[in-house]
């Protein structure tokens, strides 16, 4: 939008601090290069337009605000006079996207002094050349050092999830080697029992009906019903009595055995009348074993399933085979982070899911909205370490105002009013020395509004912090820029009394 050109005054904008220090000279070229322009109350540039120039406030009121997602967020409302924005960083050249990264309007009748952004980068070099140094290395070495920081942090996640990782792998592993070797020596006593039934007194027909009575037993230890500890101290000492009062041995061994296999005195007795009293205490015996080998193969699967499942979680988690921007499911997307930090998380937090299984699949970069969960869960974890270890961490999905909410909710002590509003900014933390770069929540930030245009924000008192991430439902085109390369740091708005207002990081 163009405002309306106005007769340039060298005293008017030498009186601003800006100029102040600028000689007569200085002062004339700048009015002869630049303008002053009048804008009617309305927009003045765009955010993502061509920065093509440099403005100064002379009166008026100024509002800047940003994107996010479908919205424009007011960031700044100033009217000190003095106030500028727009080209500021013209002095890098082709070195830096030059687009306006913010957009501005006024909302009362305003003037401005207005430098194109060629003659402000060819007067910052010619009139401040050792400042323009200065500002270039301060500029392109804090995003090194900020790239190089991120890469150093998700190096430190991705060790602790690879420990955690390596930790619950170890207990199925570990649980079905033991039950490998159990079920080899169980195997081998089969054998010997099998042995010694070939060479017993049995009927052709009393053979037939043990294997069918082993093969329902099998098929029992299958369905087994899950009983309360009562329960099965209750059935322990009736199997316990039977197995006595029918002359079997080291009946309270065995007890046990049959009650985790759902057997009960009934069958117990359909198995006496099926193969008779003098061969009872061997059929026992063998469907001892029977049942001892089903109850080992099935905690043999069950390690292995639970191996394969953080296998999944893992791939998951990482997306390792998948497209980086995809229609993902964000419950499966939460469900693999909270198991890879299950080992982590540890016994003394509970996790309670509330989630809204009824929202759609949505248009994200899966293993980036990962680093996002990763970084909060870990952030909460930490706030409930500090307060003594035990608390709640709720997630929980739902829709609002058509879009997907994530909200992670925890039981620590909450973030302080005095920092909350600085939580987002880069190196900021509040965790002890060498257990943080204050780079998560940065690098959250970045991910959610940047590459999904979507908003995170935080909601605090003691006992009650909430994280809420806000996802579009709909594509957005994606911007394709990379994380690293994205700067936090908007233009300032500078004051007459040298304040500098900086954009929420």
């Amino acid at each position: 939008m163009s405002g309306r050109p106005m007769p340039c005054s060298s005293k008017e904008i030498g009186s601003l601090f800006l100029f102040e220090k600028l000689s007569g000279e200085q002062l004339g070229r700048l009015c002869h290069e630049g303008r002053m322009e009048r804008f009617d109350p309305g927009p003045v540039y765009t955010e993502g337009e061509p920065a093509a120039c440099f403005y100064v406030m002379l009166e008026g009121t100024v509002v800047l605000s940003r994107r996010v997602g479908g919205d424009d967020v007011e960031v700044i409302r100033s009217s000190q006079r003095g106030v500028y924005s727009g080209a500021m960083q013209a002095y890098l050249g082709d070195r830096l996207r030059q687009v306006y990264n913010n957009s501005m309007r006024v909302t009362e009748p305003t003037r401005f002094f207005v430098l194109p952004a060629e003659t402000f980068a060819d007067i910052m070099r010619e009139w401040f050349p050792m400042a323009v140094h200065l500002l270039e290395g301060l500029f392109f070495g804090s995003k090194s050092t900020q790239a190089a920081v991120g890469q150093r942090e998700r190096l430190l996640a991705l060790g602790s999830l690879s420990a955690g990782l390596t930790h619950e792998l170890n207990n199925p592993a570990a649980a079905a080697v033991r039950a490998t070797a159990t079920l080899r020596e169980r195997v081998a006593r089969m054998r010997h029992k099998l042995a010694l039934i070939a060479e017993g007194p049995f009927s052709r027909d009393q053979l037939a009906n043990l294997i069918d009575i082993q093969q329902r037993t099998a098929e029992r230890v299958a369905k087994a019903p899950v009983l309360t500890p009562l329960e099965v101290a209750d059935r322990e000492d009736a199997l316990t009595d039977w197995l006595e009062d029918h002359g079997i041995e080291q009946g309270w061994q065995i007890a046990p055995t049959f009650v985790q296999a759902g057997l009960d005195v009934d069958w117990l007795e359909q198995v006496a009348a099926a193969v008779g009293q003098e061969i009872l205490p061997g059929a026992v015996g063998w469907l001892n074993y029977t049942v001892e080998t089903e109850l080992l193969m099935d905690e043999i699967a069950d390690s292995t399933t639970r191996v394969s499942r953080l296998v999944d979680a893992a791939k998951q988690y990482s997306q390792l085979d998948r497209a980086p921007y995809q229609v993902a499911d964000v419950h499966e997307l939460l469900d693999s982070t909270l198991l890879m930090l299950s080992g982590k998380i540890g016994p003394r937090i509970r996790i309670v899911k509330e989630y809204d299984r009824t929202l759609p699949r949505i248009p994200a970069y899966p293993a980036e909205l990962n680093q996002v969960w990763t970084n909060l869960i870990d952030n909460a974890i930490c706030a409930m370490d500090g307060a003594g270890g035990d608390g709640t961490l709720t997630v929980r999905t739902a829709l609002h105002d058509d879009q997907l909410l994530v909200e992670f909710r925890d039981t620590g002590p909450g973030v302080p009013p005095e920092i909350r509003d600085r939580i987002f900014d880069p190196f900021f933390t509040t965790k002890p020395v060498g257990r943080g770069t204050g780079l998560g929540l940065d690098i959250s930030r970045r991910i959610v509004v940047n590459k999904h245009h979507g908003s995170i924000g935080v909601e605090s008192v003691p006992g009650d912090t909430r994280f809420r991430v806000l996802l579009p439902l709909a594509a957005v085109e994606p911007d394709g820029t990379a994380l690293s390369s994205a700067s936090s740091d908007g233009p300032p708005l500078t004051s007459e009394d040298g304040t500098t207002s900086q954009e929420p990081a």
